[in-house]
């Protein structure tokens, strides 16, 4: 049942929710009302009741006999034929009752306590009375001297309660059936009103249901933005859209990049092993040849080793549990080490400036900040000019390390380096057979920075150097150390 209920709209659970709230509260109106109205009738009633009874009181008159004794004058008396009562003097002697009535000795009575006398019920015939015992007095001869004789008198008096009750049906009754009108009534009323409060959400499900591969186009109408519930949804729709839109165009832009890069490679060594069986050759020719072959398989061979390292940093996520560190000046001192042989033979000078006191250690494996190091180091010193040199050093904040790397090459042009990051993108495609570059280095250093929670950038002048920076949060145990190192 609940499962069922889970599974309708949000439009149906309002309406039964807002309708079984108004059905609760009709009921307690009807119960209420039920209280009040018993409570004012009865009230009433009693009141009608003490007055009858008063009434007998004053029919109770002088004997006239010797011992001035009470009597009671019905003839007098004018009440309703359904009311029953009795009187009796002092002495317990009864003076009269009515004709219907055989008396409280003959009837089963209930004592009910209410704030307005001594009532209580009576059941005559299976008839449901309510009745009320009343102590009075009346003064004999009272011309005479002593102001004449008290004589105490004692009258039960009650009457039918079936039309109190009636009125009471008749007023609940009316109440019911005004409640139940107006569920009627404010039902479709409601219906109507949340299916036109639920058309901005209606009408921004069907927007995105427009979106597919093919278009992401997705314009929220202006009421989903004014409404306070559907503001987030729509700016995480939107947001999620346009993460997934630069998802797949990224996807798509690498398939192409990547697949142009392979055939280009495959061409190139397809063409050289044509070139070699178009006619007989030399031994040395066809050793050159080969050579030749071999230098672009491995270069086709780099360029896919980068494309699946590229990916693995991509998509892999961060795991729950401790997570990798690493020593980065302990990571830079080694890079710069197996880099030495490769910048001597560029006759550019890598220097790496001393570290700042303390631990360094960033969220990074050992492996994975070793590519990311010598990645942006062999990019600096690829399009370094000889006797140049290229600098590494750290500065840290307090939460941060920044590693900047600086050299004195050629620069970058101002067009191109909004796009150094891009995948396969290489400024001048021409020194790709010298630098043996493939566009996937900085993809690669930038993926690591990013998924490590750091940012990467470069500033370039052109014809001056470039400066690439990197932004890497330290992880706990340094945070600790530098909180624990002293203040100079």
């Amino acid at each position: 049942m609940r499962l069922a209920f889970q599974h309708r709209s949000i439009a149906f659970r309002l309406i039964a929710a807002v309708l079984a709230v108004e059905l609760v509260s009709s009921l307690g109106v009807i119960l209420i009302s039920l209280g009040y109205e018993r409570h004012t009738h009865f009230v009433a009633f009693d009141i009608s009741l003490r007055g009858r009874a008063d009434s007998v009181l004053g029919a109770v008159q002088d004997a006239e006999d010797a011992a001035d004794n009470v009597m009671l004058n019905q003839a007098d008396l004018h009440l309703p034929p359904d009311d029953i009562y009795e009187v009796y003097d002092q002495f317990g002697r009864l003076l009269g009752r009515s004709p219907n009535w055989a008396g409280m000795a003959n009837t089963a009575s209930t004592p009910s306590n209410t704030p307005h006398g001594n009532f209580f019920k009576i059941v005559l015939n299976g008839r449901h009375y309510r009745a009320l015992q009343l102590h009075g007095s009346r003064i004999v001869d009272p011309g005479e001297r002593g102001g004449g004789k008290l004589r105490q008198v004692t009258i039960v008096y009650g009457g039918p309660t079936e039309h109190v009750w009636h009125a009471i049906r008749g007023a609940v009754e009316f109440y019911a059936g005004g409640s139940i009108v107006l569920l009627l009534v404010t039902g479709p009323l409601i219906a109507w009103l949340l299916h036109r409060g639920l058309l901005p959400l209606r009408q921004l499900a069907a927007l995105a249901g427009r979106v597919s591969v093919d278009s992401w186009y997705f314009s929220p109408p202006a009421s989903a933005h004014l409404t306070p519930e559907l503001a987030p949804l729509t700016q995480a729709i939107e947001s999620v859209l346009e993460r997934l839109e630069r998802s797949f165009t990224q996807q798509k832009t690498f398939v192409s990049d990547a697949a142009h890069e392979l055939k280009t490679g495959v061409a190139v060594i397809k063409s050289s092993l044509q070139l070699l069986g178009m006619r007989q050759r030399t031994p040395a020719e066809y050793m050159a040849g080969l050579e030749r072959c071999l230098a672009d398989s491995q270069r086709l061979e780099e360029t896919v080793a980068k494309m699946l390292t590229l990916a693995r940093f991509e998509s892999v996520q961060s795991s729950p549990g401790p997570q990798p560190t690493a020593d980065l000046p302990d990571c830079l001192r080694l890079t710069v080490n197996e880099l030495a042989t490769f910048a001597a033979l560029h006759r550019v000078q890598l220097v790496p400036a001393p570290p700042p006191p303390g631990m360094f250690f960033v969220p990074i494996a050992a492996e994975d900040c070793s590519v990311l190091l010598s990645n942006l180091l062999l990019n600096a010193l690829q399009h370094s000019p000889p006797d140049s040199t290229v600098e590494a050093h750290l500065t840290t904040g307090s939460e941060v390390v920044n590693l900047v790397i600086e050299d004195h090459g050629e620069g970058i042009d101002p067009e191109v380096l909004p796009h150094v990051f891009d995948r396969f993108y290489r400024g001048d495609p021409s020194r790709t057979r010298t630098t043996g570059g493939t566009g996937l280095g900085l993809a690669i250093a930038r993926a690591i920075a990013e998924r490590a929670g750091g940012s990467i950038s470069i500033a370039s002048r052109p014809g001056e150097g470039t400066t690439v920076t990197v932004c890497l949060p330290l992880a706990a145990e340094s945070q600790a150390s530098q909180s624990n190192q002293p203040s100079a």
